[in-house]
């Protein structure tokens, strides 16, 4: 497969196989694995992108698909610098996922502490529903926002709230973090 200026691939994690999408110079789109293996994180990402084909990675989406395994299995990258096309989401999901990009590796904030964040009191729910249709994770890392008294909240991924504790394991967040510390492990 040559590389292509548009296009999703999969490429091997500490989580399984995730997959990757482009158009140009901007990820379209980001998927953790499926439960059932490689196969069904294809058919997902065929399905979110009908209108791309599987292909190489251009040598500047391998290298952001390098940096999303590297932070699944322990590197300390925000990934913050990876360009998103945010032009499809909501507004309101677009400023949730701007915040939720600036919580650090290894943090974690509540619902609640990111709806006061966005001036938007009493929005928690909004803000787990919005983080429910992440079409960037980890790149947008919704598994660093929990419930309030320290609940895991939902997850939409693969495996859900297990694979949400354990992507912030592998973050350490449970060495920093006193709320993530007392979560209770779904």
């Amino acid at each position: 497969m040559d590389a292509a200026p548009q296009g999703f691939a999969l490429f091997p994690t500490a989580l399984g196989h995730c997959g990757i999408a482009w158009q140009g110079a901007v990820l379209v789109g980001v998927q953790l694995p499926e439960d059932r293996g490689e196969h069904h994180t294809r058919e997902r990402m065929r399905r979110r992108f009908p209108q791309l084909t599987e292909c190489a990675m251009s040598p500047e989406v391998a290298a952001w698909a390098a940096r999303v395994a590297a932070a699944l299995a322990g590197a300390r990258d925000d990934l913050r610098d990876l360009p998103l096309d945010t032009s499809g989401v909501p507004p309101f999901n677009a400023r949730v996922y701007e915040l939720a990009r600036r919580i650090p590796p290894g943090r974690t904030m509540t619902y609640g502490e990111v709806a006061a964040a966005l001036g938007e009191p009493g929005a928690a729910r909004a803000v787990g529903q919005a983080l429910g249709h992440n079409p960037f994770a980890p790149v947008v890392p919704c598994h660093r926002v929990l419930a309030a008294g320290g609940r895991t909240g939902g997850f939409s991924a693969g495996g859900g709230a297990a694979t949400k504790m354990r992507m912030l394991e592998i973050e350490g967040a449970f060495a920093h973090d006193t709320l993530a510390l007392f979560a209770p492990r779904e």
